[in-house]
């Protein structure tokens, strides 16, 4: 063969990180707080929505192309009540096989070969990949820790971008770092976007695990309506990762472009979970509390463990993951100590590194999940304890 098989937009790309790890944990018996998945199942009415559709025959065959109109209503619906968003459930709402596919089918829709598009790095690993697929360049603008958090520099932000900028790709709640993006932060966003004329997908699935201050969504600031693509998802909401059901809100013009890419993609997907998920987002607010009220909790049980074991915990704002520093404990190389982890400890993490296009920004830290049972993450933590005792 005269070239690789490989198209060269994807070599750079292997076999992810979470897939290594998970088998490291498999292969180890070790407690797995690397991949970001809970592990029990969401509301059981909302399964027995799930089971219901099934038996009814609802989703069985083919859904519609955009979704099923209960579920896009339900977003609408959510989107309305949650933070004053009015969107048409017919032309601005896109039901996708999970955020995943969600970001592929922008990214693809949005940018031409050459489109530079700005990405808040460490940022979570897909979204190098569909950049890569869409022949687009990726900018990173680093978050960097300063006093116990990740904050974004605004001047670098401004400085990143140029004449050949199409596109910021924002994540808030942040992965991994657990930042949230503030009003006064998004306020100068939304300026800079609507100042060089830019296009902004913004990835919000952690909306409804936020502990510290409050998710704002940036299509509600002024004049982003316009040009946001909104992305959001029920698998981190009501934990059922796998159905992988997601949904995109925002312009018509915009939506349809998505829904191009989209429907050849995956054209339509999880049929009957497109029903539970609608009756998912109508349950009372005391369901969206109480679950962040339990994470809160569970941040706060692993992110102690993993301070008297001697990380320096950079406690999250949001999501579900814990970021901290190894060099403490004598480390600075994030993969040599993750691979190592399970062996000398019997817990899984993540090397941060692998979230970043500047490795050695991301050199040193590394993520834990806390989505897991209370049992299972005190377990977790006694673990570690022996890295205290050397």
């Amino acid at each position: 063969m005269g070239r690789p098989p490989l198209n060269r937009r994807l070599a750079e790309f292997g076999t992810t990180i979470f897939a290594e790890m998970s088998a490291l944990a498999l292969s180890t018996g070790s407690i797995n707080l690397g991949q970001g998945f809970p592990d029990t199942d969401g509301p059981e009415e909302i399964r027995e929505a799930a089971v219901r559709a099934l038996r009814e025959g609802k989703g069985n065959q083919y859904p519609p192309g955009p979704g099923i109109p209960e579920l896009r209503t339900a977003v609408a619906d959510h989107q309305r009540e949650r933070y004053g968003l009015s969107w048409d459930p017919d032309r601005e709402v896109l039901v996708t096989a999970g955020a995943t596919e969600a970001i592929a089918a922008a990214l693809l829709a949005l940018l031409e070969p050459g489109d530079e598009v700005i990405a808040l790095e460490p940022y979570y690993d897909s979204y190098a990949a569909c950049i890569a697929m869409a022949g687009g360049t990726r900018v990173p603008v680093t978050l960097r820790p300063d006093g116990g958090a990740y904050r974004l520099d605004l001047d670098e932000l401004r400085a990143a971008v140029t004449g050949r900028t199409r596109l910021l790709l924002l994540n808030t709640p942040h992965n991994p770092t657990g930042t949230v993006l503030g009003r006064e932060e998004l306020t100068a966003i939304a300026e800079l976007a609507c100042e060089r004329d830019l296009l902004v997908v913004t990835d919000e699935v952690y909306e409804h695990l936020v502990f510290d201050g409050e998710h704002l969504p940036l299509a509600a600031f002024p004049g982003m309506r316009e040009r946001t693509v909104t992305i959001g998802s029920a698998g981190k909401t009501f934990s059922f990762t796998g159905w992988k059901v997601g949904w995109v809100t925002g312009p018509p013009e915009l939506v349809t472009a998505v829904r191009s890419a989209k429907q050849y993609l995956t054209y339509v997907s999880a049929g009957p979970f497109q029903y539970a998920v609608a009756e998912a987002l109508r349950l009372p607010r005391s369901y969206f509390d109480g679950l962040r009220d339990d994470l809160r909790a569970k941040r706060d049980l692993l992110g102690d463990g993993l301070a008297k074991a001697g990380f320096t915990v950079y406690r999250p704002a949001g999501t579900y993951f814990i970021t901290t520093d190894i060099r403490p404990l004598g480390f600075d190389d994030g993969f040599a100590f993750c691979r190592a982890l399970p062996e000398r400890c019997g817990v899984v993490a993540i090397p941060n590194a692998v979230f970043y296009d500047h490795r050695e920004e991301g050199a040193p830290f590394v993520r834990f999940a806390f989505c897991k049972r209370t049992e299972v993450l005190a377990e977790a933590a006694e673990r570690l304890g022996c890295l205290r005792e050397g």
